[in-house]
């Protein structure tokens, strides 16, 4: 099967990890043998609103896209090993879903600290 490739733009706050072509570029080209699925998933998160988060598979880049409260810009998490449902990271936010909810946290705010949003997938 052919390499099937996709583009995603980065935010100028792109971390130390990125390569400098990334930096330089603005996009990051990721590459899979298999076929990449990209998937817009709109999330009601209460009072806080709606929530459209961007999951993009990649095999073996699994990344999710999502706006976080009082970001300039949308930031992009990639997954991390979960016990239990699905779970990305990106600096000192998780963003974890399992069936159609999802929960943002704040790693700074402690292990046993509440979501900074408790959402659920709308259709």
């Amino acid at each position: 099967m052919k390499n099937v490739a996709i583009v995603i733009s980065l935010s100028a706050s792109c971390l130390a990890a990125c390569p400098v072509s990334a930096l330089e570029s603005g996009t990051v080209q990721l590459q899979s043998k298999n076929r990449i699925e990209r998937t817009l998933i709109s999330y009601d998160c209460g009072p806080a609103g709606r929530l459209d988060v961007t999951y993009v598979n990649a095999d073996p880049n699994f990344l999710a896209i999502l706006p976080v409260p009082k970001q300039p810009q949308p930031i992009i998490f990639v997954s991390v090993i979960s016990g239990s449902g699905a779970r990305y990271a990106a600096g000192k936010y998780v963003w974890w879903t399992k069936g159609n909810a999802g929960s943002l946290y704040d790693s700074t705010m402690g292990d046993n600290a509440a979501p900074v949003l408790t959402c659920t997938g709308v259709k």
